[in-house]
């Protein structure tokens, strides 16, 4: 998981860090960075693919080797930070990240890319104190590997995706770097689609949906198999559903493809009738329970689709479900979701919000906002976030 997160120059990103945890609850009005830290996370998921920084930022078609990728929302030109202050803006955006294994020291994996010239301007990873690797300089892309010597690199892709193909560490050092890769890459944006979670599933059975909920009853499918994760899955849609749910239970078409489905009683209730909010909430939480999970899930707007009082039962799924490994970073525009944390949520809830003359986006914990945890003790959280006291806070 990451324990650690610093982006300078991204969109309005112009300096952050963050120390986060299991489940991360990011919060603020429009346009005031939530989406722009998710855009920084999928930066790092392209890395960690070993795309080129240009196909990370621009986009990548699709191939036989790989899907679609969508570029970052205005592409390289409108990735960096414009500073109003700047006599001349910088083209340079930084990421550094602090991941966490089991098994293995901490790492500490950062890179500085050029948006202008759309290449790494430097990069470097460390374990513990010990240097993996390190950028030289950058024209020619030199690459100091220690006692293996100083190589020449293609500056147009990170580093990372080239090491393990070059042979120039050690075999443990090798591991450390795909271990890097996989942390960084190993992340699913879900966003179901209502008309993805009603159509039949294109696969009998699939170990992990499409981020927009593409073979939705084919994951289903292959929960239901499992007698624990069965269980535990429909034991989560009763929670939601109380008078509405016996079983979950997929139809079969004529090609025996699913359709998600439940029972009540004798009765069948499949996909297309079911509401909105049933259905993207049977989506999330069965994205809990994927064969293949993935170590981080980002999910935009959680309280879509769903009752005020089912939020409750959403963040419970979120907190129960992310202490069992899976890191959860979520975005809402919701106060309710306030009324439902605790105090130690409170250190990995960030509230963003965007400065009107800089154009830059702060990122703060809730209990660094002065005075809150006092002011939260006397009256509701979510009145302080929906009459904009937060906001005035900072």
């Amino acid at each position: 998981m990451i324990t650690h997160i610093e982006i300078e120059g991204f969109k309005s990103l112009k300096k952050v860090a963050l120390d986060l945890g299991g489940l991360n609850i990011f919060i603020g009005t429009n346009a005031s960075g939530k989406t722009n830290f998710f855009e920084a996370l999928r930066v790092l998921q392209g890395i960690g693919y070993g795309f080129s920084i240009s196909e990370i930022f621009d986009g990548k078609p699709k191939s036989a080797t790989g899907e679609v990728w969508e570029p970052i929302r205005g592409g390289s030109d409108l990735a960096s930070f414009l500073d109003p202050a700047a006599a001349e803006p910088s083209r340079i955006v930084r990421f550094t990240v602090k991941l966490k294994a089991t098994g293995l020291e901490l790492l500490r994996y950062s890179i500085a890319i050029d948006t202008g010239a759309i290449g790494v301007h430097d990069e470097s990873l460390h374990s513990g104190d010990a240097s993996i690797f390190t950028t030289k300089s950058v024209d020619p892309f030199r690459v100091d590997a220690g006692s293996r010597g100083v190589f020449a690199f293609d500056g147009s892709r990170p580093v990372l995706a080239q090491i393990p193909a070059k042979r120039l560490n050690t075999e443990h050092e090798v591991e450390l770097v795909e271990t890097c890769s996989q942390l960084l890459s190993n992340a699913q944006v879900l966003d179901p689609l209502a008309g993805n979670l009603r159509d039949y599933s294109k696969v009998h059975l699939a170990m992990r949906m499409g981020d927009h909920g593409e073979n939705f009853a084919g994951l289903v499918s292959s929960i239901l198999r499992q007698e624990k994760s069965a269980a535990a899955y429909t034991s989560w849609l009763k929670e939601l559903t109380p008078a509405e749910l016996d079983e979950v239970r997929p139809i079969r078409g004529a090609l025996k493809e699913p359709l998600f489905a439940v029972r009540r009683g004798s009765q069948k209730i499949p996909a297309p009738i079911l509401s909105d909010g049933t259905l993207r909430f049977a989506a999330i939480a069965a994205a809990f329970f994927q064969p293949d999970m993935p170590y981080t899930l980002l999910i935009e707007e959680i309280e879509t689709g769903l009752h005020p009082t089912r939020l409750r039962l959403l963040l419970e799924l979120l907190k129960s479900q992310s202490a069992s490994g899976t890191q959860v970073m979520a975005t809402s525009h919701s106060p309710q979701v306030l009324a439902w944390l605790t105090d130690d949520d409170y250190k990995t809830t960030f509230l963003c919000r965007k400065d009107d003359e800089t154009g830059a986006s702060t990122i703060t914990p809730l209990s660094e906002v002065p005075g809150f945890l006092d002011l939260a003790r006397k009256q509701p959280a979510a009145d302080l976030f929906a009459e904009g006291w937060l906001e005035g806070a900072l």
